[in-house]
């Protein structure tokens, strides 16, 4: 068996800074599950179906990425596919504290997951889906922001 990664989030949708993140995870790990959080808590611009297919066209390079979603604890999602590691992505020190927690619980639940970070590019250091969204719905350019296929779905939903 070769070493599996869980990449979760909620990737409404799915950045350029994602993919880097994503793809350089795909170095390191034989297979990276990107995972969409189907988190009711939440109201997404996407469905978890769109999301899904978003990440699914924008991954079709990566040939040992899959794609999937998941509901409750992410441990036990990884512990499901048998992975012994979680990629989240940094992008600030402001991201670590709230990560730092998040690392310390599921440590708790399942000590034999690991939690890797990747820092972000710095070209990616900014971007978040929320200002994707936003500067899409108020018609700015995000070309250099999103997959084409993500930029040809948001202009879709803004129209």
């Amino acid at each position: 068996m070769g070493k599996i990664a869980v990449c979760p989030g909620s990737f409404d949708p799915i950045t350029n800074g994602h993919l880097d993140i994503i793809q350089r995870g795909a170095k390191v790990f034989d297979e990276v599950y990107v995972v969409v959080l189907n988190n009711s808590s939440k109201t997404p611009l996407f469905s978890v179906d769109e999301r899904l297919d978003l990440i699914s066209q924008a991954t079709t390079h990566i040939p040992n990425v899959k794609v999937g979603s998941f509901q409750g604890l992410l441990v036990e999602y990884a512990k499901s596919i048998q992975a012994h590691a979680i990629i989240r992505g940094l992008r600030a020190v402001s991201d670590f504290e709230y990560e730092m927690q998040i690392t310390s619980m599921n440590r708790l639940l399942n000590e034999q997951i690991e939690t890797f970070f990747i820092m972000t590019n710095n070209q990616y250091s900014f971007l978040s889906s929320s200002i994707v969204k936003e500067v899409a719905k108020y018609g700015g350019d995000i070309s250099e922001l999103v997959p084409a296929v993500v930029k040809k779905a948001l202009l879709k939903k803004y129209t």
